[in-house]
């Protein structure tokens, strides 16, 4: 269940891969992220939680060596990654838009393979590995570097979530590798000191410094929405995605993932909370388990009501349907204004989304649906959320074009 809201800043805004093209949208698609942390894998030490660490719990006075001795700490569990994706589709660093050409002349022409550089650490001592999933999306081979090994290691993909960015490879390394600790960002306040480390613009190993400059950023590159970001001043790069956001101690409070890219000291990390969230789930099934509906929805009001004639400026607009979706095999419409859940009223796109994440794929729920003034009722099961983008349908009702 997703709300459409204007995108002001996906046309300006790019992912920190080494060489992943994005494309600005009119619309966004909201996400959801309902499901709660779960046990972590089978007993016996094969993953690690992510509550184990390694790093001290409270952050290091700030002095001359503070941020040296912090990435001499932590820089043997950084990696690089490099994903071979097939045809490239001409959005190498050569031709980005977002990131403009490298060496200038203009556009270059499009390898058949392209290679995605980017970053990613080690959570546990077994060879796991957090990134972004943007970084591994649609590799066919996934080569990861890692510090004090002269040969690189193919890595195997354990799972990924396209809704928040995030992705667990493996490796299979000769003995325990070093590792890092996730640490709060929640109890990281605007204004704290933060370390990236990473390989922007294929420049292994690089560090940079900032500051947390704000927290809950909402945004949307192309088709996918992120909810709550971190922003912060340190300069973040193409090939920097899935690297660590790191607090004193050495402990990583984020994974960095986008720059605005017609800005300075403008880049964007996903929050440990949603790893927290998410890591779990990547770890057991591969995948995350949310409900879907399939349907674009925004808020219903007197004045959509007017412009479209519907029945009712209460509830929830549905926008369009996905193909193949729930609602689609429920008879759902474009133009039905949805106004309670198994009875509960909803007035909002937010409440709508809210109250769907509250169920559980197979759940079978009835909603009640306003049609030109015809109130009906009308029982759906929800599906599985895909893995992966979803477009606006391309025989979408007129609304909002």
């Amino acid at each position: 269940m997703r709300p459409w809201a204007r995108t002001l800043t996906a046309a300006v805004i790019g992912f920190a891969v080494g060489a992943g093209a994005v494309s600005g949208g009119v619309y966004e698609y909201q996400r959801l992220h309902p499901t709660p942390p779960v046990a972590v894998g089978p007993s016996g030490g094969q993953f690690a939680t992510v509550s184990q660490t390694t790093a001290p719990q409270a952050s290091l006075g700030l002095g001359p060596d503070t941020i040296s001795n912090v990435v001499k700490q932590v820089s043997p569990a950084v990696v690089k990654i490099e994903a071979s994706v097939p045809g490239g589709g001409g959005s190498s660093f050569f031709n980005n838009p977002f990131f403009g050409s490298l060496f200038g002349g203009g556009l270059q022409p499009a390898p058949q393979t392209q290679t995605d550089i980017g970053t990613g650490f080690f959570f546990n001592s077994q060879g796991y590995i957090l990134t972004n999933e943007h970084v591994i999306h649609g590799a066919t081979q996934i080569v990861v570097q890692v510090p004090g090994y002269s040969q690189d290691f193919t890595a195997t993909t354990v799972g990924t979530d396209y809704a928040t960015d995030l992705a667990v490879l493996k490796i299979n390394p000769p003995k325990p590798v070093p590792y890092l600790a996730l640490g709060s960002s929640d109890n990281t306040p605007v204004g704290a000191w933060v370390i990236a480390i990473g390989n922007p613009y294929n420049l292994s190993d690089t560090v940079t410094v900032g500051v947390i400059s704000a927290k809950g950023r909402p945004l949307t590159i192309g088709n996918r929405n992120y909810r709550n970001l971190l922003q912060t001043s340190a300069a973040i790069n193409p090939g920097n995605s899935g690297g660590p956001l790191l607090n004193l101690a050495g402990q990583v409070i984020g994974i960095n993932t986008a720059v605005e890219t017609n800005a300075q000291g403008i880049g964007f990390a996903i929050p440990t909370s949603t790893v927290e969230q998410i890591l779990p789930q990547l770890m057991q099934y591969g995948h995350v388990v949310r409900p879907w509906l399939g349907v674009f929805i925004t808020t219903d009001n007197a004045l959509l009501a007017r412009e479209y004639g519907l029945g009712t400026a209460k509830g929830v607009l549905v926008e369009a349907v996905e193909p193949q979706s729930p609602a689609e095999s429920a008879g759902i419409q474009a133009g039905d204004v949805i106004t309670a859940v198994n009875g509960q009223a909803v007035s909002t796109a937010d409440a709508l989304q809210s109250l769907i994440a509250s169920y559980k794929v197979g759940q079978r729920i009835t909603l009640t649906i306003n049609e030109n003034g015809q109130v009906r009722q009308v029982s759906v099961t929800l599906g599985q959320e895909p893995n992966g983008p979803i477009t606006l349908p391309s025989n979408a009702s007129p609304y909002f074009n």
